[in-house]
């Protein structure tokens, strides 16, 4: 006689534990590259446009990010997934950028430099972000 198995449960929601802080700080993420580059580029957009841009093109990844995790569910975990590989790669590109010619970037992005501006955080994010939506994708043991 064998022993009925126990399913493993669903993934966990995306939003719920450790998720709830990778979610609040997506947010707060969101919310300062937009207010910075708005404010930016009407301020002062021929300064320094690159920059400008690239912090509004961070904002509106934060922003996907967000939605996506508080979403939840396969197919939004796999956007935030290659999203967050993409964030992870243009601060990587970036934050190199800005290190070997900081003359093409008269001000600062919210990737230069990795994020030594906001403490580094552009770049722990995702790969943090990453590890949990791998994790939130395998089976939970029940």
């Amino acid at each position: 006689m064998t022993e009925p198995t126990t399913p493993a449960k669903p993934g966990f929601n995306l939003g719920e534990g450790p998720g709830r802080l990778l979610v609040w700080l997506y947010g707060v993420f969101t919310v300062a590259a937009a207010s910075r580059s708005i404010v930016q580029m009407i301020l002062d957009f021929g300064r320094a446009p690159l920059a400008y841009v690239l912090s509004a093109i961070a904002a509106v990844v934060y922003a996907f990010i967000t939605y996506s995790l508080v979403r939840g569910g396969p197919a939004a975990r796999r956007a935030a997934l290659v999203c967050c590989a993409a964030e992870l790669a243009g601060v990587l590109v970036v934050g190199t950028w800005t290190l070997a010619e900081p003359s093409a970037f008269p001000d600062a992005t919210v990737w230069s430099d990795y994020g030594m501006g906001y403490l580094f955080i552009p770049v722990i994010l995702p790969v943090t972000a990453m590890v949990w939506l791998r994790r939130a994708a395998q089976p939970q043991a029940g």
